[in-house]
């Protein structure tokens, strides 16, 4: 009979759905990392005009091409990558992964190896690292974003291997969130009844390429518009999906500053609220080291920015735009 591992790892078992723009030679590297038992792979193109889609039909790839007249998501393009992967055969595991990275070896065996262990579970992540944590403090920030517990888990990042059914079942991605579509594509797999969960293994490579100031401020500020459409859709109990960070960033990112700023004009002795920001830095600085501690406390003023423009473009009933960093 045959094992668990050679079912998991026979072809046409495994594809894969690979997103992206102009990524040029991270591209390429990101379709070679892919071994030739994983059939079919899927790149879906967002209007990339340096040679991506002729290397990924040179790479073997399927390539679908988004209409950019219909404004772009990621999870848009992961609908469209996965819809041309059911056409092509509907394998029973997916791999979805950004063009910007590439698969680490033994992730693909060992996540496959995972889910046909154990059918309720819809999605496997692993350990996404940064390729070049010392280029900058802000590719560092990343790499120690990726590092989340092992484990049972609440929701997975961009990269992650899903069980075909378990996504059809519950209608792919949200195409109309301009970030956090992962998160919240969690919260219906498991209230579904299905499982995430992270394991130990090395999973994929990074390129951030973030060596500004400004790219950091822009990431982390969708981060905090995702935050707050996040808990617009699913902040009721019992899930309160990221009330609480909504919450934090709104509160050390645009109420502590208000309340400073009124507060000076009544009197000088207000300006001691200032100091909740240094030791909020100090008590996370124990926890995370300096680094992160900092950025941390600091990450909360574009945050809260996120938060105010998805508020604001709801009440003015608009659509709000993308959010991109490089």
């Amino acid at each position: 009979m045959p094992s668990v591992t050679g079912q998991a790892l026979a072809p046409g078992r495994l594809g894969a759905v690979i997103i992206g723009r102009n990524e040029g030679a991270r591209l390429v590297s990101c379709l070679a990392s892919f071994p030739d038992w994983v059939r079919p792979l899927v790149y879906v193109d967002s209007g990339s005009t340096d040679g991506s889609v002729a290397a990924a039909r040179a790479a073997g790839a399927e390539v679908v091409a988004l209409d950019m007249s219909v404004p772009f998501t990621a999870a848009r393009a992961r609908n469209a990558g996965f819809a041309r992967l059911q056409e092509l055969g509907a394998p029973d595991f997916v791999q979805l992964v950004d063009g910007d990275c590439r698969m680490q070896p033994g992730w693909l065996e060992a996540a496959a190896e995972f889910l046909a262990a154990r059918p309720g579970v819809a999605v496997v992540c692993g350990r996404r690292r940064e390729v070049r944590p010392e280029a900058s403090i802000w590719n560092r920030l990343c790499d120690a974003e990726w590092d989340t517990p092992v484990g049972k888990a609440k929701a997975c990042g961009g990269d992650a291997l899903m069980r075909v059914a378990a996504l059809a079942a519950v209608g792919g991605y949200d195409p109309a969130l301009i970030a956090g579509e992962e998160p919240e594509l969690c919260v219906r797999l498991r209230q579904a009844g299905w499982e995430i969960w992270r394991i130990d293994r090395e999973m994929t490579l990074h390129d951030a390429a973030m060596t500004r100031i400004g790219q950091w401020w822009k990431r982390t500020r969708r981060g905090g518009h995702a935050f707050a459409e996040g808990a617009a859709l699913h902040g009721a109990p019992p899930e309160r999906h990221w009330v609480a960070e909504t919450r934090r960033a709104f509160l050390w990112g645009a109420v502590l500053p208000v309340v400073l700023l009124a507060g000076l004009v009544v009197t000088p002795w207000a300006g001691l609220l200032a100091l909740a920001y240094p030791a909020q830095m100090l008590r996370l600085s124990r926890r995370w080291g300096w680094e992160r501690g900092v950025f941390t406390v600091l990450a909360k003023f574009p945050e809260a920015q996120g938060v105010l423009e998805y508020h604001l473009n709801r009440l003015r009933k608009r659509r709000s735009a993308l959010i991109e960093y490089k």
